[in-house]
């Protein structure tokens, strides 16, 4: 399947003009879908292995002994069992909870001088790190790191597609309040509720996603513009990127903040259905002012949205996912 995409080691060390090429190219691409895949990002693959494997291990244990790192009820970072959340209900729809459980964790630092113990103490709460995989913490933490740099990449080539300078977004993300989640989907056993999937309908909410999945059926998928599902394909030795809400919010819709969801597999299909995904969610400073950049006005036009701080936008969009507080606190 054809899907566009980006060689970031081209970007980054081409001339002037290929730079400029491949700028246009991102443009035209998140006019259209709002997703891309990025090829040449300089992840090493025995990364993107020890997280997959420590991740795969960590969702094979007992399902008590994963409760042991459920979050108290609110906090965002932690294991999150089945039936916890339906991301459909971030988009205001009343839909089954969502057929997945999930890790996460947020930033590794507090920025001095932060109110921790304030509204940015949600984005800030504590990392809830399992003993089991022995390696699990310290190699979530290195892949946290690289996906935050490699962001800061792509949004300076950001930057670029909207002529910007390209540090224009450097001080706006310098204390990202990124998460990085693995995603479990298991076998689906008995028939699924009416609207229920792995993932349902929505979209992201901050500034840019960086997804590795896998080839399992049952997966991605994004709304197009004729009013069709398309499957996004996993591609060997590449990240698939959208854009979110913030980012939308920013470019006043010249980027598409694309719905997509994670689709059942066939009825029919035969053996493992079993899917796993690596998702790091870019978000911009907690206190970030996320408005209009004037360049993205056309002549007599006026703003889409009003400005909204990044980490308010963020705790809502969580909240409103989060449907069965009983199954978070196990």
């Amino acid at each position: 399947m054809n899907f566009d995409t980006i060689s970031l080691d081209a970007y980054r060390h081409g001339d002037s003009a290929a730079r400029r090429a491949i700028a246009a190219d991102v443009d035209r691409i998140l006019r259209s879908t709002g997703f891309l895949a990025i090829t040449d990002h300089g992840v090493s693959a025995q990364l993107i292995d020890d997280v997959w494997v420590s991740a795969r291990a960590f969702f094979d244990l007992p399902l008590e002994e994963k409760l042991l790192v459920r979050p108290p009820v609110g906090d965002p970072y932690g294991y999150f069992p089945a039936t916890a959340e339906s991301l459909a209900r971030s988009m205001g729809e009343e839909q089954p909870p969502d057929l997945k459980e999930s890790f996460n964790i947020g930033p590794l630092d507090t920025p001095d001088g932060l109110d921790a113990d304030g509204a940015a103490g949600f984005c800030y709460a504590k990392n809830y790190w399992p003993e089991r995989p022995a390696d699990f913490e310290q190699t979530w933490r290195r892949y946290y790191a690289a996906m935050n740099t490699l962001a800061g990449h792509i949004m300076r080539l950001f930057a670029d597609a909207l002529d910007l300078e390209p540090d224009w977004f450097d001080d706006k993300i310098d204390h990202a309040i990124s998460a990085m989640r693995v995603l479990n989907y298991p076998d689906i056993g008995a028939d699924p509720l009416p609207g229920q999937l792995r993932a349902g309908a929505h979209t992201d909410y901050g500034s840019l996603t960086i997804l590795k999945p896998d080839e399992a059926q049952g997966g991605l998928e994004i709304y197009t513009a004729s009013g069709n599902w398309r499957t996004v394909p996993a591609i060997p030795e590449a990240f698939i990127i959208n854009i979110g809400d913030l980012m939308a919010r920013w470019t006043n819709d010249r980027w598409v903040s694309t719905l997509h969801r994670v689709a059942n597999p066939p009825a029919d299909t035969s053996g493992s259905t079993r899917r796993q995904s690596i998702v790091f969610f870019h978000q911009p400073n907690w206190d970030a002012e996320i408005r209009c950049i004037d360049s993205c006005l056309g002549g007599g036009e006026s703003p889409k949205y009003a400005p909204i701080a990044s980490g308010l936008h963020l705790m809502q969009k969580f909240t409103d996912s989060v449907v069965n507080a009983e199954a978070v606190r196990g």
